[in-house]
């Protein structure tokens, strides 16, 4: 026997009050949540907001600053180096995706099939990530010697290539930089790779096995669909990594030969420390329009990628 429970109309919710928010605990983690809301307002937020009024003033953080509005976005626009440096950036993004983003996930899945020291090549990947960047950079800055008996000089030479130019040439010069960042970042996303290839079901390849699939085959109708969701956001997150890439440029050629790899982020520096008067409002009106334009592009890619992510 069941007996219906007639509900009130309207539903039988009854709406909350500041009392019952309190009692029911909303006061004890608004309070335990303050600490961190205060930091993430002071270190995050604060610095955005003060960028967004610098970039509309002329100052060079020791005058008074002058309001000029949008003037800083108009000089941007009008700088001359300006196509240059966005150039080389999308050149940089190019390279470090067409050569850069699949290498890290063949090591993860050749070094996913070996039963012995997967250890120690998970290691030697990741290598690369511990080792200060600037020492990396210094250490490829002496690999890419000019002169015959440069080391990569001399080991393309027991082939005989080269000698080639490395950094002195606008045509070496940026695919020089990518190799040195590939190396230097491949490590990390080698390990996501290997912890996002532990969740695939062993009893696929078993089935595909069975069904006297070639190994490519595997990787193709296996390992692919299970990476999906991590090689999406692996790939914007290098797409936005490589395009705010300022290191390498800095350290290897600072920007040279001939503006060849001066980079968005490397013009950013130079208009506010390198150029006359340290313009920190036109630099700053730079970068915001970077990360407007990366917001953009990661909302348009995350809206047009969403359906096969989840499929």
């Amino acid at each position: 026997m069941t007996t219906d429970v007639v509900r009130p109309a309207g539903g039988s919710r009854r709406r909350g009050t500041p009392a019952t928010w309190v009692r029911r605990g909303g006061l004890s983690a608004l309070v335990f949540a303050l600490p961190l809301l205060l930091v993430f307002g002071v270190f995050s937020w604060w610095p955005i907001v003060s960028a967004v009024v610098m970039s509309m003033q002329k100052t060079n953080l020791t005058d008074a600053a002058t309001w000029v509005g949008l003037d800083n976005f108009r000089a941007v626009f009008a700088d001359p180096l300006l196509p240059t440096v966005v150039r080389n950036t999308a050149w940089f993004a190019l390279l470090a995706l067409v050569f850069g983003y699949p290498v890290p996930l063949v090591a993860a899945v050749l070094m996913s099939e070996l039963r012995r020291r997967k250890g120690l090549y998970s290691v030697l990947a990741y290598l690369p990530v511990v080792v200060p960047p600037v020492v990396a950079v210094l250490l490829w800055k002496f690999f890419y010697d000019p002169r015959p008996e440069g080391v990569f000089n001399t080991v393309l030479g027991w082939v005989g290539l080269g000698p080639f130019p490395w950094l002195s040439s606008a045509t070496w010069a940026m695919p020089s930089l990518v190799l040195e960042a590939t190396w230097a970042a491949a490590g990390g996303t080698v390990i996501i790779y290997l912890a996002a290839l532990v969740g695939v079901p062993a009893e696929l390849y078993d089935a595909a096995e069975v069904d006297g699939a070639s190994v490519w085959r595997k990787v193709w109708h296996v390992t692919m669909p299970h990476l999906r969701g991590v090689l999406l956001i692996t790939l914007i997150l290098q797409v936005i990594g490589t395009a705010q890439v300022f290191l390498e440029p800095f350290l290897f050629t600072n920007g040279g030969p001939n503006h060849a790899t001066e980079t968005i982020m490397l013009r950013v520096y130079n208009l506010a420390f390198a150029s006359l008067g340290n313009n920190f409002g036109q630099a700053t009106a730079l970068s915001l329009l970077l990360a407007a334009f990366l917001a953009l592009m990661s909302l348009v890619y995350f809206r047009l990628t969403r359906s096969w992510s989840q499929s």
